[in-house]
């Protein structure tokens, strides 16, 4: 009896130990190649996607932080949470997205159905592919990471886009746009909020956008824009740079849009 004990502890170490590795193995983590890059999106179903769809690069990037990811197919701002498994699984979670109407919408809806579909992916040196089965749905190149054009940030901007649920932009600035702009190498920031003039600090790190203490003038102003648009500032917590424009980013939405001026 007591070699009988002593056998089913052993056994029983030994299915434990196997069951921990299997759940090691099952929770692989992202490589590093996958991560922190920006994948622009060349394929949809089969189908060439342009260079930009409405003004805009349609692109996936998956954070390295809390398993996030953010896209657009050339509109709004697409992300959510995406996990990872082994043999390449993938699944992704949609989150808020931004709800403006744009021209063309065809590269976005088809991008969300990607998301909605894909299980497995695919990355070899000709790029990265979202895939359902053995069947591809979506091809992405990579490019540039946004964490290298921090530069970019430089200059004077203004604004076009700001999200503010049952309110619309050209009802809150009417009759004068907000503009900022960023003195990089000396981290200040100056602008107007369609009323007041403002100025401050901010910080960077990688595509992260911080705003320290902002002061401004103490005009009185009519309507709600100037409040919105610094509560909306005070929210930015990620920005991205591309062909002129300054998005900045709160969570999985976009809450800003700027043009370079």
């Amino acid at each position: 009896m007591r070699f009988l004990n002593v056998f089913l502890l052993v056994a029983l170490a030994a299915l434990a130990g196997a069951c921990a590795a299997r759940k090691t193995s099952d929770s692989s983590a992202a490589p590093s190649s996958l991560q922190g890059i920006r994948w622009k999106l060349v394929e949809l179903d089969g189908k060439s996607v342009p260079e930009t769809v409405n003004g805009k690069m349609p692109y996936l990037e998956l954070s390295m932080e809390e398993n996030r990811y953010s896209a657009t197919g050339g509109c709004n701002g697409i992300g959510g949470e995406y996990k990872l498994s082994k043999n390449n699984g993938i699944k992704f979670t949609r989150g808020m997205s931004t709800m403006m109407a744009c021209e063309n919408m065809d590269v976005e809806k088809g991008l969300g159905g990607v998301f909605e579909q894909a299980d497995r992916y695919q990355q070899d040196e000709n790029g990265l592919t979202l895939n359902k089965g053995t069947k591809v749905l979506a091809r992405f190149i990579k490019v540039d990471s946004p964490a290298a054009q921090s530069d970019d940030l430089s200059g004077d901007w203004e604004l076009d886009y700001l999200f503010e649920p049952g309110i619309s932009f050209d009802s809150l600035y009417a009759n004068r746009k907000p503009t900022i702009s960023f003195d990089v190498a000396e981290k200040k920031v100056a602008g107007n909020s369609s009323c007041n003039n403002f100025f401050g600090t901010f910080e960077t790190q990688a595509n992260k956008l911080k705003f320290g203490p902002l002061g401004s003038t103490k005009m009185a102003c009519q309507g709600n824009g100037e409040k919105v648009f610094f509560g909306t500032l005070d929210k930015v917590a990620t920005y991205s740079v591309r062909d002129n424009r300054l998005i900045m980013i709160m969570g999985d939405i976009v809450v800003m849009r700027w043009k370079r001026k």
